[in-house]
């Protein structure tokens, strides 16, 4: 597992996303993955990934459960959370503060908080509407059973209105690094402006890879397990309880 590491420091934050601990000391990443209960064949394609840009099996992720997709997708958000959206807060803070125009800096801060505002309710509506709605979908389609209401309010929904409105967080990402690049006013320190932009391509490259979880594997999962649901349904296989 050190080796890992060592092949790309950023991998750190993949291990944070699978809540794995340093000091790991010669354990291979089997080891590893199995004391923390991690499913090792996941989390070598998703380092894979991670690590190479060009690189996305999306049907061999499709062979792994849903269930695993998901805790993987809500571990990267509390990342963004917790992590990445408190640090570009801070460094923008330190930024704005080198500005001598007021006006530059409401445009640069207002785009900013704008991007936040909207990537914080992205993760928001995955998290409160699109996940519980797969866990239900799933549930109902392994059980066979559910209450008349909890159908109706699931078939009320489906993934393809999450794919319709699943907005673009990275356009927006490229339109703030633009304005970094093209219209930062002189500074007389610029170490800060490259830091940030360093840390926003970064991201840009996390949040690819994100949305191809999300896109190329989770949505085409979630759409055959729709199927599965009308066609229970269709064959009135589908056990109603109180």
């Amino acid at each position: 597992m050190a080796e890992v590491i060592h092949l790309d420091y950023h991998l750190l934050s993949v291990l944070y996303r699978f809540n794995i601990n340093l000091g790991f000391g010669e354990k291979t990443v089997e080891q590893v993955c199995f004391e923390n209960q991690i499913n090792p064949d996941f989390f070598i394609e998703m380092v894979k990934v991670f690590v190479d840009k060009n690189y996305f099996p999306d049907k061999a992720l499709q062979s792994f459960s849903t269930e695993t997709i998901i805790s993987y997708l809500q571990a990267s958000h509390q990342y963004y959370i917790n992590e990445k959206i408190p640090e570009l807060q801070r460094l923008f803070k330190d930024l704005l503060t080198q500005f001598n125009s007021p006006k530059n800096l409401t445009i640069i801060e207002q785009f900013f908080s704008k991007y936040i505002n909207e990537f914080l309710a992205h993760i928001n509506r995955e998290e409160t509407v699109v996940f519980p709605y797969i866990k239900t979908l799933e549930k109902i389609t392994i059980q066979k059973k559910t209450t008349q209401q909890q159908l109706e309010d699931t078939l009320h929904y489906n993934i393809d209105t999450y794919a319709n409105e699943h907005e673009d967080v990275q356009e927006k990402l490229a339109d703030l690094q633009n304005i970094l690049i093209k219209y930062i006013p002189p500074l007389k320190d610029y170490k800060l402006t490259h830091l940030i932009l360093a840390k926003l391509f970064r991201l840009g490259k996390d949040l690819n890879d994100h949305s191809n979880l999300e896109d190329k594997v989770l949505i085409t999962k979630v759409r055959k397990t729709e199927q599965t649901l009308k066609t229970l349904i269709d064959n009135q296989s589908i056990e109603f309880i109180s």
